[in-house]
């Protein structure tokens, strides 16, 4: 395993275990065996590093995005689904630190603007996958497709931030029938 993944993986064992906002560089370093130095030989700033173990060490909200056509748009939906309430549930002890620390969040912000990633690119997304649907008509064309991704992301986020405000960082996983289940009832109205 090289430096990188080194880094990145130990970036994501102390950002689970204290949250983005209480993990330093130097920690960071520390536990993968490395100086800071080295650390900042392969990430320009501690937002790279976030940044980085959210693209690499964590499934993507819409990384299983379905190819339009294949399947139906409701088993497109239920994978979808899927992919943002693992996503959401593993990422929430990482970054929920960040809302109580303005400060910290609009540097988060910015950094994730400048890399062209945050939690609006989910949606466009689903939002991109329903509009190739609508063009093989097998949504229809009065559907508000932003307002169906924004709907779906939407329960995905509030479900995982209930089982993680329930059970805690350690949560079980969302059953698949809780996938399924808001893929079908968005389903009914494309």
């Amino acid at each position: 395993m090289g430096t990188r993944d080194r880094i990145l993986d130990a970036a994501a064992q102390i950002m689970r275990e204290r949250g983005v906002a209480h993990a330093t560089t130097k920690e960071i370093a520390k536990a993968a065996g490395y100086s800071e130095a080295a650390l900042y030989k392969h990430f320009s700033d501690k937002e790279d590093i976030i940044l980085n173990v959210l693209r690499y060490r964590m499934p993507g909200p819409v990384e299983a995005r379905p190819k339009p056509g294949a399947a139906t748009v409701e088993d497109n939906l239920a994978t979808l689904a899927r992919g943002a309430l693992n996503f959401y549930q593993q990422s929430l002890p990482l970054l929920g630190g960040l809302l109580a620390q303005p400060q910290r969040m609009a540097a988060h912000r910015d950094a994730m603007s400048r890399h062209g990633a945050g939690p609006g690119h989910a949606i466009a997304g689903i939002a991109e996958y329903l509009r190739a649907e609508q063009g093989l008509a097998r949504v229809g064309d009065a559907v508000e497709v932003d307002a169906v991704a924004a709907l779906l992301d939407g329960a995905c986020f509030h479900q995982a931030f209930l089982r993680y405000y329930q059970e805690g960082p350690a949560a079980t996983a969302a059953p698949d029938e809780l996938a399924r289940s808001l893929a079908r009832t968005l389903a009914r109205g494309l």
